[in-house]
């Protein structure tokens, strides 16, 4: 029963708490209600006063837009009413262009008028002057015409002529002048000594009794001595000296050596000779071969054979006009590379082509034929390229296919004409000076000529009245080129043509 009185008294308990939850909740919802609806009041009331504010904003916006627009209607009005002003002035300015180029037009027409009866009286003067001229010159107007023409074309021809012997001498000025910097810039930078040394054929002797030593017993020593070189030995009257005599500069250099090597070691019959001598040639191709890379060296020309070293260095015993080939060699091989170097050629087949340019003076003895074509053959033997073999080949020829063959051309004249390079027999220029004078004297007009300078340089008088200025031109013109074409000569000859006028007068 106690358990059913507590049951009873739980559900009583529960009940009781059921419904004093349902009070409390409905009171709080009550609450939850009057809370909403204050908010919702205070939200009203901010969302119209927004609502006023927006509006405020809003109509003050729209009177500022109408303002600004108002004002800007004012200045475009007043820009157009400008504007208008503007148009009316400039179609007021218009009209009155208008009409004065109209007023000028009809000006314009009346002179026209007036000019095309100005025409007509002319042309019936002209026609009228034209016959009393025929009438008084007894020409008529082809014949005058052509009178004319022919005194125009002279006149014409003449200045022509004045012209283009001021321009020519002009551009020779600057061609001399810019040739003469690259030539003077190339000769400087080289500096090379003048050439001094000369051909030896002399060997000197201690004493006279040398000569029966070298002569031997019956002419044995001396016999065995030219078997063994290639010389002829002479042995004169003259004091403590024997002479030497062989085309071949190489087989004279041999005997040099060996008769000094003889001659100081004193021991002298057949045997010694032949060993002596066999020794001073051993001697002899090393200081060619050793020239032959001095001379590679100074000029810097790369990838020769050795065969073509080996000449060059054969070059040191032979000499033209006193000068030493090799040293010429060199010497045209440092100028043609500088000279190419100015003008923008190719410098390292300049420099080759001026060091092998007479390479074949060093086989003259052995073979037939100008030096330029065995030289030329020489080169393509040992697979020389095509640009320097023609270098080689055309080095004396008047025909130059490359520009580097006329570079080693003219290096090989700047190093033969330069003072002291070359000697030359008293013969040989006396005879050229007479045939620069005979060449000049050939042409008409000329009074007489002087060979001055050495040949460089031809002074022609002429007889004023029958050659003026403008003759004088080209006479000297023409004097150059037959002197080009009849006459072989190093450097350059400068060819001057003075023409004197004279006017005398009388005081009484």
């Amino acid at each position: 029963m106690q358990g059913v009185v507590y049951v009873l008294i739980a559900l009583a308990a529960l009940g009781l708490g059921a419904v004093g939850g349902f009070f409390l909740q409905a009171i709080l919802a009550r609450k939850g209600v009057l809370a909403a609806r204050q908010k919702a009041s205070t939200i009203a009331q901010e969302a119209e006063e927004e609502k006023k504010r927006v509006l405020l904003e809003a109509q003050e916006g729209a009177l500022k837009l109408r303002a600004g627009a108002e004002q800007e209607l004012r200045e475009r009005r007043t820009e157009l009413q400008q504007l208008e002003r503007r148009l009316h002035h400039r179609e007021e300015q218009l009209e009155r262009r208008m009409e004065g180029l109209e007023r000028r037009e009809r000006q314009l027409g009346q002179r026209e008028r007036e000019l095309e009866g100005l025409k007509e009286e002319l042309e019936k003067f002209t026609a009228k002057e034209q016959q009393q001229l025929e009438r008084l010159s007894g020409l008529s107007a082809n014949e005058a015409r052509e009178l004319l023409m022919q005194r125009a074309e002279n006149e014409i021809q003449h200045e022509l002529a004045r012209r283009f012997r001021e321009r020519e001498q002009t551009m020779k000025e600057e061609a001399e002048q810019q040739a003469r910097k690259i030539v003077t810039l190339a000769i400087q930078r080289l500096a090379s000594d003048v050439v001094s040394e000369t051909t030896t054929n002399v060997v000197a002797l201690p004493n006279d009794e040398m000569k029966g030593r070298l002569i031997g017993r019956e002419g044995r020593n001396i016999r065995a001595i030219e078997a063994a070189t290639g010389v002829d030995l002479i042995i004169d009257d003259t004091p403590e000296a024997v002479t030497i005599s062989c085309f071949d500069p190489i087989r004279r250099e041999v005997a040099k050596l060996a008769l000094a090597k003889l001659i100081q070691d004193g021991r002298i019959h057949p045997a010694r000779i032949e060993e002596v001598v066999q020794k001073a040639q051993q001697e002899l191709e090393e200081t060619i071969w050793k020239e032959g890379e001095r001379a590679v060296f100074e000029t810097g020309v790369r990838g020769l054979n050795p065969e073509l070293i080996k000449l060059l260095g054969r070059l040191k015993y032979r000499y033209s006009y006193g000068e030493n080939i090799l040293q010429h060699a060199i010497e045209v091989s440092l100028l043609a590379g500088i000279l190419a170097s100015e003008v923008g050629a190719n410098v390292e087949v300049a420099k080759a082509g001026g060091l092998l340019h007479d390479i074949g003076k060093a086989l003259s003895h052995e073979v037939e034929g100008p030096h330029a074509e065995i030289g030329a053959d020489v080169a393509q033997k040992y697979g020389i390229p095509e640009a320097i073999r023609q270098a080689i080949m055309e080095h004396h020829s008047e025909d130059m296919g490359s520009v580097e063959a006329f570079l080693v051309a003219s290096a090989d004249a700047i190093s033969a004409a330069r003072p002291g390079a070359r000697k030359d027999s008293l013969e040989h220029y006396v005879k050229r000076l007479e045939a620069l004078e005979a060449v000049a004297n050939s042409f008409p007009g000329v009074q007489k000529s002087f060979a001055i300078q050495a040949g460089r340089e031809v002074r022609i008088m002429v007889q004023p009245d029958q050659v003026d200025d403008v003759a004088a031109a080209n006479l000297a013109r023409n004097v150059v080129k037959k002197i080009e074409e009849t006459l072989t000569f190093p450097g350059q000859i400068k060819v001057t043509v003075i023409r004197e006028t004279r006017a005398v007068e009388y005081a009484r």
